[in-house]
């Protein structure tokens, strides 16, 4: 009977410490009305759906702050980050979408924030929204464009992003390859790299890195989503009451929630969190149709794939996952030069009938440009593959070598930009490869993945 009267004892104890550490944390959050007097709303599903925002706010944002990373540009009052987040119902997978913020968007009808006048629906950017009609008009613009209905929406600015990030201790990133952008100041070397709060902000922010300009920054974005997930739930964080008060008051300071975002959601997210994990967090950026599209007023817009973001908002709203979770097939390469930017010839340097069109098929697939008849080479039988190059195409031969291990490169003096490739005996397989940037993997590059 001792025993018994102790441990509930413990337990009525350690459930009362847990409410008011829940309950303390509720206090500090930002409140913002973001579903006032919205009607017409999509119907409600299976599941639980966040819209995230990161706005460019650059209010509490100290002068050596601005100076170290670069944030003394003038703020635009819009959103520079928004996404879409789906817990499932179940709770043991989270999904993730960005919306890229030069959207091609049409806002409805609504109360001018500014002039107070009454606005019809008129074409914008997504990211312009914010600016006209604060975190109502975002989200009702984000339900109109996806048919999905948004449980609770979440805003976080500079200053909260850089204090949840230093609050966990740092997160963890590798890069395949040096990341430099003197617009954000972000000078990462190849391989892992520790972002302190100000460093990840310039990671996330990066816009000028390569060509995929804000394709491939979402990219990057959701790399450090699974990245802080995997710190957050691999670092006992969420099994401590005293450290998750203390990270998540930190984390929660500067952030703004809608009204009806309470305790028992914080709690409902915990406990999610305790089982998350980054193989069961999902990543996936709306299929698009034209990533310049002119639109009339705007500028240069991002056009959704109407079918298939039509596709994957109602996957959403069925409660279903976007990514196979568990597949056979060997994982691709990064590389740095897109496949689809190297022209190969393949010649079969063996007796094995069929094996040139055989692989020069599977570079076809993996997304490289094959060109010409393939033939049988003359000469000797080689042991081992061989790359023949000019030495002016010296990177994208990296990304054809990746596809064929084990291959001999040789270089060929105005050979020109088609890579000759002569199959050999040693020859087992073509290696998948893929570009960490989403902008130069083509149609099909917005399939999800795991973190």
């Amino acid at each position: 009977m001792r025993i018994c009267t102790a441990a509930s004892v413990v337990l009525l104890a350690a459930s009362g410490a847990g409410h008011a550490v829940v309950t303390g944390v509720e206090r500090g959050i930002g409140r913002v009305d973001a579903f006032k007097g919205m009607t017409n709303r999509p119907v409600r599903a299976a599941g639980l759906n966040f819209l995230l925002v990161g706005t460019d706010s650059r209010d509490h944002i100290t002068k050596e702050q601005k100076r170290r990373y670069h944030l003394g540009g003038e703020a635009c009052h819009c959103t520079d980050t928004v996404m879409l987040v789906h817990l499932s119902a179940a709770r043991d997978r989270a999904s993730v979408i960005s919306l890229p913020r030069d959207s091609y968007a049409e806002v409805p009808a609504h109360q001018d924030a500014t002039t107070g006048k009454r606005r019809p629906a008129h074409p914008v950017k997504l990211n312009a929204a914010y600016a006209e009609g604060g975190p109502g008009l975002t989200v009702q613009t984000v339900e109109h464009m996806t048919g999905v209905h948004i449980d609770h929406y979440l805003e976080v600015d500079f200053t909260s992003f850089m204090r949840s990030v230093d609050a966990v201790g740092g997160v963890e990133i590798c890069t395949p390859r040096p990341l430099k952008d003197s617009y954000t100041g972000l000078d990462l070397p190849a391989g892992k790299s520790k972002l302190d709060g100000g460093q990840a902000l310039q990671y996330v922010r990066s816009r000028h890195i390569d060509g995929a300009a804000d394709l491939a920054r979402m990219q990057r974005q959701q790399r450090f989503l699974a990245a802080l997930i995997q710190r957050v739930t691999s670092s006992g964080v969420l099994m401590d009451p005293v450290r998750f008060k203390e990270v998540a008051d930190t984390m929660l300071t500067s952030v703004r929630a809608d009204s009806g975002f309470g305790a028992h959601d914080l709690v409902d997210l915990g406990q999610a969190m305790r089982g998350l994990t980054p193989s069961s967090s999902e990543f996936v950026s709306v299929p698009l149709s034209d990533a310049d599209y002119r639109a009339p007023g705007l500028g240069s817009t991002v056009r959704w794939d109407l079918t298939r973001s039509r596709e994957l908002f109602q996957a959403i709203r069925d409660d279903r996952p976007l990514a196979a979770h568990h597949t056979d097939k060997p994982p691709a390469t990064v590389v740095e030069v897109p496949p689809a930017k190297v022209r190969v010839h393949v010649d079969n340097g063996t007796t094995r009938p069929g094996l040139a069109g055989a692989v020069a098929r599977a570079l076809h697939g993996t997304g490289f440009r094959t060109t010409g008849v393939p033939r049988h080479a003359p000469g000797g039988i080689p042991g081992r593959t061989v790359i023949s190059y000019d030495p002016r195409w010296d990177h994208s031969v990296q990304s054809l070598a990746a596809a064929l291990p084990g291959a001999e490169l040789r270089q060929v003096p105005r050979q020109g930009a088609v890579m000759q490739v002569t199959v050999g005996r040693e020859h087992q397989t073509v290696h998948p490869v893929r570009t960490a940037d989403p902008a130069s993997r083509g149609a099909d590059s917005f399939a999800a993945m795991t973190g």
